[in-house]
């Protein structure tokens, strides 16, 4: 298997991009840090401001000139993040400062209700523009400078003024709506008001209201505004190293763009008050879809009619942003040979809605050459998996859709767009606070593998000098992390698994739809509540936007999607689905596809035509069920969709198969915060069977059992344990015929005694001091013995073994959290995490043995920071048992 071979060969490549920080620092202090980088095993960087005091000044550029030359001696790749600090969009300030007209546009809407009738009446509208905010009442509030009430004036203009009968305090009559903008003079409505309760709403194009964080920043709707972020940024780099364009400059990373027409992830349009993303000429771009007097529906209930108005805007916004900013800068990257990557704001479900969103996760990212997400400030925390839980921000995280939303999403573009070559990117390890460790990262390495994602960009090294209070951790932190020299170990396992899980096919039997228009246009269930039943299940899938299931193809009844073969479309709770998938569905179940509607069949379109005729063909199909969403896991293994069978239920094992030409890759992992697993897998392959150990990068035979259904075999995982089993007939040069599961524990003994322990900094390290003796492995952070220590706990004893066996395994119940093993002075090996088992059996002899382990912890204990707090402090060093096994073959 030409995959399997080149890791063995250590010929994988690179998938490993961290953010190096600049803030201006020393020539050999770059120098010295792209070193450190490479010395990782890390051959690309990420150059981030972060920020830098010159960014595109000649500071910056004589500072880039150092890394493009360590970068070029060294064969590493450089990509540049887009702007001079993130969120990108604020193109260095030059929009703010030279091309005010492109800045963010909204359109904000001021209701005024009136008790009707009235014969020519005059309604005072004129306050609904900003420059009137001066005038206002102003009680302990310091009044508007002249200067500023002009600047407003000029911004802020009512483009419409509408009426409508009011039936509730945000509901109108849609029958009523009347636009009265004809009768609007110098700042009043004189108009007829009709008997009965009115509402008055009156529309202003304003470029204020919006989050305050990104005030000045483009319009990502408008092109020339997204063509003065090239202009400033990205031609000012071509100009410069235009010779190192698709060599060692690989291309741009935009962070966090987003429309930012309010703060936080919870804009869903018509369920919140905000003011809307807009431009000059929208009212010609909706065309007949939203006429002035169907704008009111945009902030108000209105039946049936208010869903499908904000279905159309939110359909004609996003599409906006993914061609004029995102497609914009792709064609742009694209065309001068190199590669445009990034991601935007997806949390707590911001990525199908305004304000931290960019409207449709899937339209904004579509132009990019690879799929991105980023996992920062606590996200994603083992076993943190159900609802909102506090940490770092004020409302709180999402753990479902951290957990079984996020990556799934993210690797599912990656693989249906081909422009993404099937790669995603993550941002990950980002402002968790020291007490994060190789340990904690591991978990969410093998969290983002096990879903699809392949290309990782570590948050971050950072030069400043230690102990940099921006965002930790930083991996090296100028030679204080005492857990950097392990670095490789991570970063190598993380290559060589990226590596097989690249270039092939993502196998899974089921396409789950995502649920953005849903949610515009009605009640709707979002996408990762089925998607927790089927993780939890074993179903694997791909999140699938409506756009491409329409125009997907079906090839012997399943959905064929970018070399993906879907056996059945699930599709969660919609009121409201577009009609142009609510017809193609209807050809897709004659065609032989099986579609699963969670709950109920939608009840009409997004668009409001009517679906009456497809409603009846779709209810009366033998293709098409409705499922709730609690049996929906047992429905589709009662019919045969799952692909894996797994012995007993395992709800947290997660899988995932890759295939290649010459064979299939399948990777395991237990992602329960403290329990192990043990069951017995079957699937559909009888190719010969193979475990890959990624951190000693070996290939092991493993037992399986062929039958009709593939192949058999036992998996056992603890806690933070993962595995690679391969399925091949290809021959290897060096393969094992056993491994540890293939073998059975005869015996253990305990390793008792005075253990002679001693203490070292990361800048003493190899030096040891400190030292005192123990018989019992304990905390060594508790108050009374070495709670500010960070740094490596030396432990050392001599013990005797009467018997050696066929195969001697060093068992080490628990540590914090690196763990470093010599026997008899000859070094055994390295754990970053669980399980901490190591082969000693060709270090062992009969009689006395020397035992050395060294346990590396984090920087939390000695910096106690403030992200930190959110994490929980781990003890320091050994605790429990340290056991030696003696198995056998059997």
């Amino acid at each position: 298997m030409k995959k399997i071979n080149q890791v063995l060969n250590g010929k994988e490549s690179n998938y490993i991009l961290p953010f190096f920080w600049q803030h201006g620092e020393q020539e050999e202090v770059l120098r010295d840090y792209m070193n450190k980088i490479e010395e990782c095993g890390i051959r690309a960087v990420c150059v981030e401001s972060r920020p830098h005091p010159d960014f595109i000044g000649p500071k910056w550029w004589e500072d880039l000139d150092i890394i493009m030359d360590e970068a070029r001696k060294r064969e590493m790749k450089v990509w540049i993040l887009d702007d001079s600090h993130f969120p990108t969009g604020y193109a260095v300030g030059k929009i703010q400062k030279e091309f005010p007209h492109f800045q963010k546009l909204f359109l904000k809407v001021q209701q005024q209700d009136f008790v009707g009738p009235q014969k020519q009446a005059a309604i005072l509208v004129k306050w609904a523009t900003r420059d009137s905010d001066s005038k206002m009442i102003s009680v302990g509030v310091e009044e508007a400078t002249v200067e500023s009430a002009s600047r407003l004036n000029q911004e802020d203009k009512i483009i419409g003024v509408v009426a409508a009968k009011r039936i509730g305090m945000n509901e109108i009559d849609t029958q009523s709506l009347v636009d009265i903008s004809d009768y609007l003079h110098n700042g009043s409505v004189y108009w007829d008001l009709p008997e009965g309760d009115w509402r008055i709403f009156t529309f202003v194009q304003t470029r204020f209201g919006g989050e305050k964080a990104t005030e000045g920043y483009l319009n990502p709707i408008v092109p020339e505004a997204t063509q003065i972020l090239i202009d400033t940024v990205y031609e000012s780099h071509y100009k410069r190293y235009k010779e190192d364009f698709g060599s060692t400059l690989a291309g741009f990373f935009s962070d966090e763009p987003r429309f930012g027409n309010i703060k936080g992830p919870f804009a869903s349009i018509g369920r919140l008050d905000m003011v809307l993303p807009w431009r000059e000429d929208m009212m010609e771009i909706l065309g007949e879809s939203i006429s002035i007097e169907l704008l009111p529906l945009l902030w108000v209930d209105g039946g049936i009619k208010a869903n499908e108005v904000r279905y159309q805007y939110m359909n004609t916004v996003s599409k906006l942003y993914g061609e004029h900013f995102t497609g914009k800068l792709g064609v742009w990257c694209r065309e001068h040979g190199v590669e445009y990557i990034g991601h935007v704001i997806e949390d707590n479900n911001a990525h199908a809605r305004l304000g931290y969103g960019a409207g449709h996760f899937y339209r904004s990212l579509w132009e990019q050459d690879m799929s991105g997400i980023d996992v920062v400030l606590h996200q994603i925390m083992p076993g943190m998996d159900q609802g909102y839980f506090k940490s770092y921000t004020s409302t709180g995280w999402d753990g479902e859709f951290f957990h079984y939303g996020l990556a799934k999403m993210g690797s599912s573009l990656g693989h249906i767009d081909p422009k993404k070559q099937g790669r995603t990117m993550c941002e990950v390890y980002g402002a968790y606070g020291w007490g994060e460790g190789l340990k904690l990262m591991k978990w969410i390495t093998d969290h983002m593998l096990v879903r699809g994602v392949n290309y990782f960009v570590p948050h971050a090294f950072s030069p400043k000098k230690y102990p940099d209070p921006d965002c930790p951790p930083h991996f090296y932190a100028d030679g204080f992390d005492p857990q950097y020299r392990y670095m490789s170990v991570l970063t190598n396992y993380m290559n060589r698994i990226s590596h097989l899980l690249t270039d092939g096919t993502h196998v899974a039997p089921v396409a789950l739809l995502y649920h953005a228009e849903a949610e515009w246009s009605g009640d709707y269930m979002l996408f990762q509540k089925p998607a927790r039943v089927l993780t939890q299940h074993q179903i694997d899938f791909d999140v699938v936007p409506v756009e491409v299931v329409s125009s997907a193809s079906i090839k012997h009844g399943q959905l064929s999607i970018n070399n993906e073969y879907f056996s059945c479309l699930v599709i969660p709770y919609s009121e409201a689905l577009p009609f142009s998938l609510l017809t193609s569905l209807v050809g897709f179940l004659d065609q032989g596809l099986r579609v699963s509607f969670i709950d109920e069949i939608p009840s009409r379109s997004s668009e409001g035509t009517d679906i009456q005729a497809i409603s009846s063909k779709l209810m009366q199909h033998p293709n098409c069920t409705v499922i709730p969403l609690q049996t929906l896991a047992g429905q589709l293994e009662a019919d045969g969709i799952n692909e894996i069978l797994v012995s007993n239920q395992q709800a947290y094992l997660r899988y995932y198969h890759y295939q290649h030409s010459d064979g299939h890759i399948y990777m395991f992992f237990n992602e329960h915060p403290s329990q192990s697993l043990d069951t017995t897998i079957t699937v559909p392959n009888h190719e010969k069977a193979y475990v890959y150990d990624a951190f000693e990068n070996k290939l092991s035979m493993i037992d399986s059992k062929k039958n009709k259904r593939g192949s058999t075999f036992s998996l056992v995982l603890e806690k933070y344990e993962s595995k690679i089993i391969i399925f091949t007939d290809s021959c290897f040069e060096e393969v094992s015929n056993s491994n540890v599961e293939s073998s059975k524990r005869i015996h253990r003994q305990e390793i008792n005694g005075e253990w002679n322990i001693g203490l070292s900094t990361s800048q003493e390290y190899p030096e040891f001091s400190k030292y005192f003796k123990e018989t019992n492995l304990k905390n060594l952070a508790l108050p009374e013995l070495f709670p500010d220590f960070s740094g490596t706990v030396l432990y050392e004893i001599d013990f005797s073994v009467a018997t050696l066996s066929e195969k001697m395994i060093l068992v080490i119940e628990e540590a914090y959290e690196v763990v470093d093993v010599w026997v008899n002075n000859n070094r055994v090996g390295t754990r970053i995490s669980p399980p901490y088992k190591f082969d000693v059996t060709k270090e062992l002899k009969q009689g006395v043995n020397h035992l050395r382990i060294e346990v590396t912890n984090t920087l939390v204990k000695e910096q106690k920071d403030f992200l930190s707090q959110f994490l929980i402090q781990e003890p320091t060093g050994l605790i429990g048992t340290v056991s030696l096994d003696s198995l056998t073959n059997f």
